[in-house]
């Protein structure tokens, strides 16, 4: 079996299945590589004064670990400034938050070239190279130059802009042109995958091939549409572990009889908090016979903090937060519960099987693993309701979920009235077809796919270049 090599900006295995939070990525990948020889290569999270490549490797969790530190400028260009100020918000469809700096650009040039020539000489000529994420786009350019020939995939966890979109950003064409390093692309869902193909046949002048395979800059490159999934079998376990029941009877406790609407999101403007709680508000306005008979409790762990967007976010939160519940509680009686910690996975467990109603939309997200965690968590004979937004990559899976535009106060409050009264039978119908899905489509399937997709460019054919 050939070894596998993955690269990600971070690389945080868990110590053990349970010490996982939100980062369902992390729990993904560290399921795979706990089948695979090989190891997981990226940023340390530390910054140096002058970049070596000096490298640390270890074993966490059953996971050979490869880090190294990079420059605090290194950091603020590459990290905070294109990654995070960049390709996040334009990917995510908020161009009025997109930030084109120049120098911006070369630091992340600069980190995956950094990246390249630290990676290469660990990697072997049977190795698999499996590279994720807006972070690392160009690297497969890196190791190419370094002599890297063997297969080198990548995969991107968050949406493909439409190409009217991408063509906005400052050098586009040689960022996509990048991606035709690889032999294989992935993404998590056909719509992300037809938003790329876009891309190469309207602004680049690419063509498809009889196989599949996209012709262009005078190269081919094989595109998927690979949704992820989660260790199904994994949470399952940690959903009957002593911590996810304790979780459960403390929320039960502390609910009082109330039913309990439950949000789990990193602190981003992408997730929809501010709609999430507004169309709260509209649904506790529209029905008032269920004021203090249920609360939200919105779990939002911090990120990015050092970022502008993400403390005005925080703060218009505080504010609508403090508006709502001045308006709507009681003395025994609070509308919504605002929390800004982390909680690991087997605890957010117990805290999904005692929530009436798992409430996920996003204005836009690649897959979004809490949907997949809620439904595995649920009591088989009294399951929660799922609310899903339309434009979280999720949605295509889990049609059984309440469908709704995250846009629209008004079908968020609707869906909210529907879950909480629908009958006990339809919530059991609806939980089991969500709930088989998420068992066949798991993080297995997920890593199976991209993999065998990957080995299987051994053996293709280069496809002949296109006229230019």
């Amino acid at each position: 079996m050939s070894r596998l090599i993955v690269v990600s900006n971070r690389v945080n295995p868990p110590a053990n299945p349970g010490e996982a939070s939100t980062g369902g990525l992390a729990m993904a990948l560290s399921a795979a590589l706990r089948e695979y020889k090989g190891l997981w290569f990226g940023w340390s999270g530390q910054t140096t004064d002058e970049f070596n490549g000096r490298l640390s490797i270890q074993k966490v969790g059953g996971v050979t670990v490869a880090t190294v530190d990079l420059e605090a400028h290194d950091f603020d260009e590459y990290y905070n400034g294109f990654a995070n100020r960049t390709l996040w918000p334009l990917f995510h469809y908020r161009i009025d938050l997109t930030a084109y700096d120049r120098s911006y650009g070369e630091g992340y040039a600069r980190v995956n070239q950094r990246f390249a020539e630290t990676l290469a000489p660990l990697i072997e000529s049977d190795d698999l190279v499996w590279v994720h994420d807006y972070h690392l786009i160009p690297l497969a350019t890196g190791l190419r130059r370094q002599g890297i020939a063997g297969p080198i995939g990548f995969f991107l966890h968050i949406p493909w802009p439409p190409h009217q979109l991408l063509a906005t950003l400052p050098r586009a064409r040689e960022l996509v042109e990048s991606l035709f390093d690889y032999d294989l692309i992935g993404f998590h869902t056909g719509e992300w995958l037809d938003a790329f193909r876009d891309y190469v046949l309207k602004e680049a002048g690419g063509v498809e091939g009889p196989d599949g395979r996209l012709q262009a800059f005078g190269k081919s490159v094989r595109a998927i549409a690979d949704p992820i999934g989660i260790d199904a079998a994994d949470f399952a376990q940690a959903s009957r572990s002593e911590a996810a029941d304790e979780h459960f009877e403390t929320m039960v406790n502390s609910a009082g009889g109330r039913a309990i609407i439950v949000g789990v999101d990193r602190l981003d403007y992408s997730k929809g908090l501010e709609d999430r709680f507004l169309a709260y508000e509209r649904f506790l306005e529209d029905n008032p016979e269920w004021r203090e008979r249920c609360f939200l409790l919105q779990i939002a762990p911090t990120s990015r903090g050092e970022l502008e967007a993400y403390q005005d976010i925080r703060a218009d939160l505080e504010t609508l937060t403090g508006r709502i519940n001045g308006a709507y509680a009681a003395l025994d009686w609070t509308p919504i519960r605002y929390v800004n910690r982390n909680y690991r996975r087997d605890e957010l467990a117990g805290v999904y099987r005692a929530a009436r109603v798992g409430l996920v939309t996003p204005l836009r997200d690649g897959m979004n693993l809490v949907a997949k965690e809620y439904v595995a968590a649920q009591d088989p004979d009294d399951p929660g309701v799922l609310i899903l937004s339309r434009f979280a990559g999720a949605a295509v899976q889990m049609p059984e979920a309440l469908i709704v535009n995250p846009f629209s106060q008004e079908d968020v409050a609707d869906a909210l009235r529907r879950a909480l009264e629908m009958p006990r039978e339809e919530r059991i119908t609806r939980w089991r077809a969500l709930m088989d899905g998420v068992e066949r489509d798991d993080v297995l399937a997920w890593r199976e796919a991209f993999v065998e997709a990957l080995e299987a460019t051994r053996r293709e054919e280069p496809a002949p270049s296109p006229a230019v």
